[in-house]
């Protein structure tokens, strides 16, 4: 029989579930978007935990215990590390854990939702990250943050010092993409459309600023000026999907070089559902890694930029040999 460890994270928009060997290789996993109408910019909180609560079951139904044995479970059961941190959504996933752990008397692990993308990030990035103290800068719908990161034995100590005074990345990309007709959430529908820019055979001139101060950055204000120039068609929808994608990119490379000016680690990892855009990640390492600058950025595997179970079940991972040194 294979030991195996559990990780659950029931996130804003997708329930996932994963299972991981001793060695840290995925043996199964399911994951799954909640249900989101057309022309909609979100879920309440009621209504995504109701589909957790339904989905969870069938995930896992679709996962074969042949030939394995569970041997502990991991849970995110906050959006951050921080005090407060809290969100509806996440007893679905806990109440899962909980349940599984007392009856089967297994041991069990908590953690959250960014320290799970972080670990998703590093565990699946195509070269190691050798530094123990890193920047991480997580972009989502939920979420947007500059961290200083350093590893521990378990984990992770966080500090944010940095990040979005408004609206999210996610956000403002799916807000313009529903402005734009695409489905929510809207992230692959707006790159590929952004994609097309080329094609349109015109210089792509239109861009709106980006708001930075320091570490701290806003993207309200580029949200009314896309939204503005899709109401006044000011520009090619094309144009303006490559023009919220270059914000935010913009905005990024910004605050990245005031952290390394004053004297934050040049190693970062970018992780997040924002981070899997090509056209941000190229951005960034063409403008971050020049010899001006000389910081060595770290992009987690777009298939778990995304939320996802896997970095749950990594980390733990990580607290069980701690706690049982022999396995």
């Amino acid at each position: 029989m294979m030991d195996v460890i559990l990780g659950i994270d029931t996130s804003n928009y997708r329930t996932s579930l994963c299972l991981v060997t001793m060695d840290g290789e995925i043996a199964a996993e399911e994951k799954q978007l909640l249900s989101i109408d057309q022309g909609e910019k979100g879920l309440q909180q009621s209504v995504a935990l109701f589909q957790h609560v339904k989905r969870l079951p069938q995930l896992t139904a679709k996962m074969s215990m042949e030939g394995k044995q569970l041997v502990a479970v991991a849970v995110s059961r906050a959006p951050r590390p921080v005090e407060g941190s809290y969100m509806p959504v996440f007893l679905a996933g806990q109440m899962a854990a909980e349940m599984l752990a007392h009856f089967h008397r297994l041991p069990i692990y908590y953690t959250t939702h960014q320290e799970g993308h972080i670990a998703a990030g590093e565990y699946t990035m195509n070269r190691p990250l050798a530094a123990d103290r890193f920047l991480a800068v997580h972009l989502s719908g939920g979420t947007s943050e500059i961290l200083d990161c350093t590893r521990t034995e378990d984990g992770y100590a966080i500090e944010c010092i940095g990040g979005t005074r408004d609206l999210h990345a996610g956000q403002l990309i799916d807000r313009v993409g529903v402005e734009l007709g695409l489905p929510f959430p809207a992230g692959p529908s707006l790159e590929k459309l952004a994609r097309t820019v080329e094609a349109e055979m015109i210089t792509n001139d239109f861009s709106v600023p980006s708001s930075v101060a320091e570490y701290t950055f806003s993207f309200s204000g580029p949200e009314a000026a896309l939204m503005r120039a899709i109401k006044n068609n000011d520009a090619s929808p094309a144009q303006i999907a490559r023009a919220a994608e270059k914000c935010i990119a913009n905005t990024l490379e910004k605050a990245l070089r005031s952290a390394i000016e004053n004297g934050y680690p040049r190693d970062i990892l970018i992780v997040g559902g924002v981070s899997a855009n090509d056209y941000i990640r190229g951005r960034l390492l063409k403008r971050l890694t020049h010899p001006a600058v000389k910081a060595r950025l770290f992009f987690a595997d777009p298939r778990y930029a995304g939320d996802n179970a896997y970095g749950v079940a990594r980390l733990g991972l990580t607290k069980y040999k701690k706690e049982k040194p022999e396995q």
